[in-house]
């Protein structure tokens, strides 16, 4: 029988320190919920305003819509090599597996070659492809369809990406193949043997790899390290605030979806109160479980800010969620865009304008630098051995490095025309599913801070 890794004895630490007055005393919910209150930190925004909207009008609808069709269905490669290393031991559980999907169960527009965002792109690229496979100019298409193809193109291998974008099309060596994967199979959980702390520690080795002004996830002892941060400038406070983030969202879900028995007749899953105190226990985090968890609230505002400025780029009467059923398709266009413009009615946003402001040819550097390193972030993933977490951290950072594409692409959004199709700024099917999929892990994780909050008050 395979029962929850969390013993006692940690828990029981603290409070014999605090016992002998050698450790603050306090309940379980205070030492890890004691600063996630009030104000963030370079936001004027405030955890109680965002867990009542979050919790209460957003994640409902969240949900509902990541169980469409369209947002079900996310193709990922599997096969990369690690970029960094040349170990590539791969975890052996039966849990960590990834199965892609069996083509009859994918709608036919998500099965197409093409992984553009309309029902206009899906049919233009399918021509252009079938003209290619045969040797041959394709007449049929106007010019203007076919500058547009080209844009697409240029667009997809632009420098404007936060993410190591995966080869998604297809290649004749099936050793390197991406496939599709239905993501309600493959939940966040404890079954897998990857702990989320040795991907923030591989993180920290690829930011420390560079001299730049970036490097600042080298080793500081302690608080010397919070004190370092705060005097820094509010992008580097971002960059190392959004990682942070990332990594507490994943910590939570893994101890709200625990495997707490494993036998022949049934698994049992659920929250593990003693796998989330030992990740943000004040005390057993030696300070840092709070600050991970208001890290969790920074991102969520960032992915918040871009989900409402992207929304005239959906809002297009032209634009379609393209899966091939049109009644099906309407709706879920009709819900996405309910949602955006909920997050849009958010009345606290993050202001994206006070990164990279103040001189121009420093702030483009600092811009240039901040997406290196999160390229190189997305890229390590790669390095994970377990395919289940490199499956959801490579949604994950290429749904945050789409949300940060988008903060800084506002321009462009706001010069599209509504009756012709974006030339200077474009989504790709791909970016569109990582980004609402991505958020939506971020909205889980929030709300299962308030079943966490009542099942810490029961604990010592």
């Amino acid at each position: 029988m395979r029962r929850a890794r969390g013993t006692t004895l940690p828990l029981l630490l603290p409070l014999l320190g605090a016992a002998l007055g050698l450790q603050p005393p306090g309940s379980a919910e205070q030492r890890c919920f004691c600063r996630v209150t009030g104000s963030l930190d370079d936001c004027t925004c405030d955890v109680e305003t965002i867990d009542t909207f979050n919790n209460y009008k957003l994640f409902p609808q969240l949900n509902k819509l990541l169980e469409s069709e369209y947002f079900k269905y996310y193709k990922v490669n599997l096969k990369k090599p690690c970029p960094f290393w040349t170990d590539n031991s791969h975890c052996g559980i039966r849990d960590c597996a990834v199965e892609p999907c069996k083509s009859d169960e994918v709608p036919d527009g998500i099965r197409s070659a093409s992984h553009k965002y309309s029902e206009e792109a899906h049919n233009l690229a399918g021509e252009c492809e079938e003209a290619q496979r045969l040797g041959a100019v394709n007449r049929s298409l106007s010019e203007e369809a076919q500058k547009a193809m080209l844009q697409w193109t240029q667009h997809d291998d632009s420098s404007d990406s936060f993410c190591e974008a995966d080869d998604i099309q297809a290649s004749p060596d099936p050793a390197i193949q991406a496939m599709r994967v239905a993501l309600c199979a493959y939940a966040e959980s404890s079954a897998v043997a990857v702990d989320p702390h040795e991907l923030r520690r591989l993180a920290a080795a690829v930011a420390c790899s560079s001299s730049d002004s970036l490097g600042f996830f080298c080793s500081f002892p302690g608080h010397a390290f919070y004190k370092w941060l705060k005097g820094v400038c509010v992008e580097k406070r971002a960059f190392y605030k959004l990682i942070s983030g990332l990594h507490s969202s994943i910590n939570i879900h893994l101890s709200a979806r625990y495997l707490l028995q494993d036998t022949w007749a049934e698994k049992k899953w659920g929250h593990n109160v003693t796998e989330f105190q030992q990740r943000f226990d004040e005390i057993l985090t030696r300070g840092e479980g709070p600050r991970r968890l208001k890290n969790l609230y920074f991102i969520y505002l960032i992915e918040l800010r871009a989900l409402s400025k992207v929304l005239p780029y959906f809002d297009r009467p032209g634009f379609q969620l393209f899966t091939g059923n049109q009644v099906k398709d309407a709706e879920t266009k009709a819900l996405l865009l309910q949602i955006l413009h909920l997050t849009k009615s958010f009345p606290l946003h993050f202001d994206e304008n006070s990164l990279f402001a103040g001189n121009a040819r420093e702030a483009a550097k600092l811009k240039e630098e901040f997406r290196f390193h999160f390229r190189n972030i997305s890229r390590i993933m790669d390095c994970v051995g377990c395919f289940k977490c490199r499956l959801w951290g490579k949604l994950q950072t290429q749904g945050l490095g789409t949300a940060l594409k988008i903060l800084f692409s506002e321009k462009l959004i706001e010069k599209m025309s509504e009756s012709s199709p974006s030339q200077a700024f474009q989504l790709t099917r791909q970016e569109i599913v990582a980004l609402m999929n991505a958020f939506g892990r971020i909205s889980t994780s929030v709300r299962e801070l308030e079943n966490f909050r009542t099942l810490l008050r029961t604990v010592l």
